[in-house]
């Protein structure tokens, strides 16, 4: 005879209406299901898998609390729009910059949607993607996004103006493809992402041709008058990027010790404007050391600020950093890069891009035999293989060396009585 299980036992068990049901299927797995809240405001039952009975119902908890918080969940055979939607707005904003989800968020309005949204998730496959891909690198925008309807003219006009997308462009849509189906992968949703069984030709890096020796003296020399002096004299000899220059504070300078401590950045974004937020990525937070001649440009940059503190008198709008406009604003990057081109100018120099001034200042080290290593640290950049991609050009001077060098030794005459040198493969 069977002994009943406890009333305590069976109501242990017992789940409150609407948290779904859980249980064990034939091949081990635990299965839980329940209703949730699904694109165009409906309803429908959803399943969640896991290798324990608390991992499925953590999942499936998951998914009920955003839907209790309005965010629709989406399901396998819901549309790729109605997914992509979810998981720009329910998953991305979460985790992204937000200049970074407002570029995710035009690829899926412009490129994503209007390709691949009709399709059901499920059923995506390879050959969809790949078909999807190859036709946005041949179709002309101005005829898909219809931008001269209004205007009446050239592709409106029947002449097609046969304006198609960068590869780079191409490649950040399929990234963006990518992120959102391996999202669906973690959720159980899909079982592999069809994304990334397609491989796209990686394009070609941007041709930069940073300043030699003699211009970036040009330059400096140029800039000696400029009230941001200590700026370009920062940019060419450390490498910071416009935004962490731009949010740089005092208290960020340890103008006795000779350091800088880089944590922020200055960005323009749609919703605050301008705001200082956390630099590019974590490897980007870092210690510099400043050069004597910063030191010297930031010292007198400092004095000068001081001087337009007085004049501005109650319109002076103080936060901290250290290139401000003489109000005491920020400095708007846009503003920024029309004050460079216009220094350029002056000094009869080729036009550049601002961000060329880091290339500069990592090609120049590469010249004088820096360690790789060290320029990395320098740069911030995350990784020494993104240094030593971004700087395999090297220039043609360097190339040059290297086989002289190989050349001189070469051509030597070694005794034959010296042991051979041993060689180490690595």
């Amino acid at each position: 005879m069977t002994t009943p299980r406890p009333a305590s036992s069976r109501r242990s068990r017992t789940r409150a209406n609407g948290d779904g049901t859980v249980y064990q299927r034939k091949d081990g797995r635990w299965e839980a299901a329940g209703y949730v809240l699904a694109p165009g405001n409906t309803r429908k039952r959803v399943r969640v898998y896991g290798t324990t009975r608390k991992d499925a119902m953590t999942k499936l908890t998951e998914k009920i609390a955003a839907s209790n918080r309005g965010l629709p969940v989406a399901a396998a055979d819901s549309t790729v729009s109605a997914y992509l939607a979810y998981w720009l707005d329910g998953v991305a904003v979460h985790h992204l910059r937000e200049n970074t989800h407002t570029r995710c968020a035009a690829a899926i309005r412009l490129h994503l949607s209007p390709g691949l949204g009709a399709k059901k998730l499920a059923r995506l496959t390879t050959r969809d993607v790949r078909t999807f891909l190859d036709g946005l690198r041949v179709t002309c925008q101005c005829c898909a996004q219809k931008w001269d309807a209004k205007r009446r003219r050239c592709c409106a006009t029947g002449q097609c103006c046969d304006r198609r997308l960068s590869p780079l462009t191409v490649t950040y849509v399929h990234a963006v493809l990518k992120s959102a189906l391996e999202h669906a992968v973690r959720e159980d949703e899909l079982p592999r992402n069809v994304a990334r069984n397609v491989k796209t030709t990686a394009p070609r890096p941007r041709r930069f041709q940073p300043l030699t020796a003699a211009e970036a003296r040009q330059l400096l020399q140029a800039a000696n008058g400029d009230r941001l002096h200590a700026l370009y004299e920062l940019a060419l000899r450390t490498g910071l990027r416009k935004g962490e220059l731009l949010g740089l504070h005092w208290e960020d300078l340890d103008l006795d010790g000779g350091t800088a401590t880089i944590h922020r950045s200055l960005q323009r974004t749609r919703s605050q404007g301008l705001t200082v937020l956390n630099t590019k990525t974590l490897a980007s937070e870092r210690r510099i050391a400043l050069p004597t001649e910063c030191l010297s440009s930031l010292k007198i940059h400092q004095e000068r600020q001081q001087e337009e503190r007085q004049a501005a008198g109650t319109g002076w709008m103080g936060n901290g950093l250290v290139f401000t406009t003489p109000k005491g604003r920020p400095l708007d990057p846009t503003n920024l890069t029309r004050r460079f081109r216009r220094l350029l100018h002056s000094a009869r120099l080729r036009t550049i891009r601002f961000h060329d001034l880091r290339h500069s200042t990592a090609t120049l080290l590469l010249e004088q035999g820096v360690d790789l290593v060290v320029i990395k640290e320098l740069l911030g950049h995350a990784h020494i293989g993104v240094t030593a991609g971004v700087y395999a050009h090297v220039r043609l001077r360097l190339q040059r060396q290297a086989i002289d060098t190989l050349g001189s030794i070469l051509g030597t005459t070694d005794d034959p009585d010296d042991p051979p040198t041993a060689a180490v493969v690595r």
